[in-house]
């Protein structure tokens, strides 16, 4: 298959103007296939050739202005056009199309808990290729009309609304000029819940066997549709440019949620079947506000090439934190964001595969390369630019520039100069300087405060290693001596780096903790000056704002992975501050980061069988999960009473981590055997899979008892996620055989018998396991033999996946570095799984030097 190049692209758009697809699906054929009918009407400019992008399981015919075309021409995923004449031209193409398995194209399931079956598309980069014939490039915007046939008892949704003309045939409504990637179709017997906002119809729809799920939630989700699309039109002076706003919770979604216009999909594990924490649900308000801000990001002005991905994803990550703080309940999204979602950018902007936000249009020069960028540099970093961009320009100019970006370039396309010329226009402030410096560069600052005491008082300078200008504040705290207080705000100082290089003086007592970048207004790591150092291990939990507390944690997290911090201390500090932690999105990213980083990375897992330098001893991981139980049992003990409000969210967190670092059956099999956690909660789904997981990596049973505790809680809960569990639970068994049967269904590539998407995940997610250390070690050579011919075959998403999922993080080792260096070398992998190597492996290093470092800081003086 072709991909398309940039300058391809750009020679098309000046070739030919797009104006209009009718699109015909028909979804009556069967499992394996749909049929695909499509007229374009485009205009050439000149006289010249092209191409139009389908890849079908069967072309059948093409006609260019009745002129029959060869089927054989189709070279791979390209039909050539080809004598092209000034003027309109109509192409009619009438093709059989294959559903997909992978969450790519058109994707096809079928529900295990009633046998109805669910089709919607993903048409993301180039998928719509995989479901109708386009020219597919993002500046090619044209009007779509759709006719879909569907089965008996199927609606069907799309971009605009919907009517059943009878006989299964379904008429959507014309677009307003879209991009190819953006047209959307969800087919099924969904269950719907409808009603109508400021004169538009708005819709929530899921699989019939969620319905009570999302019966129970329907009103949060409204409501929170509803506040952020009034504050969205409180904001922006361009009107929502659709004619309805639907919300489908579609099945093995690879995304969180894909922002098609007027019909935007969300994975259905958003239609919450278990119990969840209130920032769970914050989370899930801010996937909905990221969304909706794409209707104007995205969708009404949509980016001219990939290069430009920012001005999809930073503002509409962005805009969805502030909008959802702004509008909603949950006022507090940016200390989630701090510590739940930052970390995510501050990562990737440090590995070899690591671009600018907004990368030069060369270093993205097909479609191949502008898929791997869609990362945590993307979001998260990009989000934090454009904070800082707000608290430097300030947030009335730059709503004006993004106005009147919208006016000049509705139903079209822009670019990031477009976007400056707009900014340019609202403020007299050297926009392109900041850009350059911010959007154009890679890599993350350090800001470090230096503190020098004098006879009179102390001075402070923020110094900073790095390129960028940031305006910050800086927090100055003082011990207050009431008990339970030990920690006030003295002051909080608006600090310009590197323009405030000068020391600034103060009078008296220097305060007890001095916090650089106090309400995390911009994105920089942060280092503490020796004195605050300690006093953040000592009081970091009396801090008075969460959001500080939040940019003290993410400071500590840097430090462990830079090797200037212990992984130990960050545990002693989580068992110290945690039990009085009130915000749960803090708990939640700490814990997160205690349990899969540091016991699951950082320290060593198995035994050392020869005396070594090492000082780390025999049972560091064990250790730190045994301190993860037992934090979890004090956060239990402080949370019994009463199930509501955040103490029932920090309740629910404990009883997670203590599952999860079990280190022996006894506790967690009592509570699967009652049913219910002493004092609460009861056990629901997603708590009896998550126990019934850990027993079976801890090998808590013979073998074959332990496939029947699998199978009867398959068929307590015989649903999608109940496969999934199953699947996940059977590769987590310290057994060869169930290891053998689970590589074996991972690495299937026949499309009709290998695994779906989520399956696939679920797999990989059990099957490596620190604790299974000797008996996956030959499977880590295997991987790497196996796994490059696996991307080549399945695509990009189930490439990623296995990247992401399947690859032998749980072996931290020298020889698993080399293994991966070698197969980046020798094994051609294909972009979207060399990505994820290179980042994984050079996360191996971090964890190897992470552990060098604590060794030699344990090392014994001698």
């Amino acid at each position: 298959m072709h991909q398309l190049q940039r300058d391809e692209a750009q020679t098309r758009a000046r070739l030919i103007d797009v104006h209009h697809y009718a699109v015909e699906l028909d979804l009556t054929r069967g499992d394996e296939t749909f049929g695909s009918r499509t007229v374009i009407h485009f205009t050439a400019r000149a006289g010249g050739d092209t191409f139009v992008e389908l890849k079908p399981t069967a072309l059948h015919t093409a006609t260019l202005d009745g002129r029959p075309l060869d089927p054989a021409a189709l070279d791979g995923n390209r039909l050539p056009l080809t004598g092209l004449t000034p003027g309109d031209h109509e192409l009619r193409v009438d093709a059989t199309m294959r559903y997909s398995r992978t969450g790519e194209g058109m994707h096809r399931f079928t529900d295990p808990a009633d046998d109805e079956t669910y089709v919607y598309t993903q048409l993301f980069m180039e998928d719509v290729q995989r479901v109708f014939a386009a020219f597919d490039q993002p500046d090619l915007k044209a009007v779509f009309e759709l006719t879909v046939t569907a089965p008996d008892g199927w609606s069907v949704l799309a971009n605009g609304l919907t009517e059943h003309l009878g006989g299964g045939r379904w008429q959507a409504a014309p677009t307003p000029l879209i991009s190819t990637y953006l047209v959307a179709v969800a087919a099924g017997p969904w269950h719907s819940v409808r009603t109508e906002h400021a004169g538009l119809p708005f819709g929530l729809h899921c699989r019939r066997s969620l319905a009570p799920h999302l019966d129970a939630d329907a009103g949060e989700l409204l409501d929170l549709t509803r506040r952020c699309f009034d504050r969205y039109h409180e904001i922006f002076e361009e009107p929502y440019p659709f004619d309805s706003y639907d919300q489908a919770f579609v099945p093995e979604f690879n995304a969180g949620a894909m922002e098609n216009p007027g019909l935007v999909t969300f994975r259905d594990e958003f239609v919450y079947r278990s119990a969840v924490t209130d920032t769970e649900r914050q989370t899930r308000g801010m996937v909905i506000a990221h969304e909706m801000a794409h209707m104007w990001f995205g969708d009404l002005v949509t980016l001219q090439w990939w290069d430009d991905i920012w001005l999809n994803e930073s503002f509409a990550e962005y805009m969805g934190y502030q909008v959802l703080s702004e509008a909603t309940r949950f006022t507090d999204t940016w200390t989630d964001f701090a510590v739940a979602r930052k970390g995510w950018g501050y990562d990737a902007d440090q590995r070899p595969s690591t671009h600018p936000v907004a990368p030069a249009p060369t270093d993205v020069p097909d479609t191949a390369a502008a898929l791997l960028n869609f990362d945590g540099i993307s979001y998260a970093k990009g989000a934090s630019a454009l904070r800082q961009l707000v608290t430097w320009l300030g947030e009335k100019d730059f709503l004006t520039g993004i106005n009147t970006h919208f006016t000049r370039h509705k139903f079209g396309n822009a670019t990031l100069a477009d976007f400056i010329d707009s900014l340019v226009s609202a403020t007299d402030r050297d926009v392109h300087a900041w850009a350059d410096a911010w959007l154009r560069t890679t890599g993350v600052d350090t800001l470090t405060p230096t503190v020098t005491d004098g006879p009179d008082g102390w001075s402070l300078t923020v110094g900073r290693t790095g390129s960028r200008p940031h305006r910050i504040a800086v927090g100055l705290y003082d011990r207050d001596p009431a008990p339970g207080r030990p920690l006030v705000q003295r002051e909080r100082l608006d600090v310009d780096v590197p323009t405030d290089g000068t020391a600034r003086t103060f009078r008296g007592p220097r305060p007890a903790l001095i916090v650089p970048n106090d309400q995390d207004l911009t994105y920089a790591k942060i280092r503490l000056d020796p004195a605050s150092a300690q006093a953040a291990l000592r009081d970091l939990s009396a801090l008075p704002d969460p959001l500080t507390r939040a940019v003290v944690w993410n400071t500590l997290r840097d430090l462990v992975r830079d090797g200037e911090l212990p992984p130990t201390a960050y545990l002693d500090a989580a068992r110290t501050h945690l039990p009085h932690e009130t915000d749960l999105a803090i708990v939640q990213g700490v814990l997160a980061f205690a349990r899969t980083q540091i016991a699951d990375r950082y320290l060593p897992a198995t035994e050392l069988s020869a005396p070594t330098e090492q000082a780390a001893g025999p049972t560091d991981r064990h250790t730190a999960l045994g301190t993860l139980t037992s934090l979890s049992r004090e956060i239990l003990r402080r949370t019994e009473g009463p199930e509501n409000g955040t103490g029932a969210g920090l309740r629910l967190t404990a009883v997670r981590t203590f599952i999860d670092s079990a280190t022996t059956p006894e506790g967690i099999q009592d509570w699967l055997d009652d049913g219910s956690v002493p004092g609460g909660p009861h056990l629901d789904p997603e708590l009896r899979w998550r126990i019934v997981g850990r027993l079976a990596t801890l090998g808590a049973a013979p073998t074959a008892e332990l496939h029947a505790a699998i199978d009867a809680e398959l068929a307590r809960d015989p649903s999608a996620t109940g496969r999934e569990g199953a699947a996940r639970c059977r590769a987590a068994l310290p057994d060869p055989d169930a290891k053998e049967a689970a590589w074996e269904a991972l690495f299937r590539t026949d499309e009709r018998t290998a695994l779906s998407n989520y399956l696939f995940t679920a797999t990989a997610t059990g099957f490596w396991a620190p604790e299974h250390h000797d008996l996956l070690r030959p499977y880590v050579a295997r991987y790497f033999t196996d796994v490059p011919a696996l991307a080549a075959a399945r695509g990009p998403a189930l490439a990623e996946a296995a990247g992401r999922y399947a690859f032998p993080a749980a072996c931290v080792d020298e020889e698993t570095l080399r293994l991966g260096e070698t197969c980046l070398a020798e094994s051609d992998p294909t972009p979207a799984l060399r990505r994820k190597l290179v980042d994984q492996l050079d996360d191996l290093r971090r964890a190897l030097k992470v552990r060098a470092a604590a060794a030699g800081a344990h090392r014994p003086t001698r």
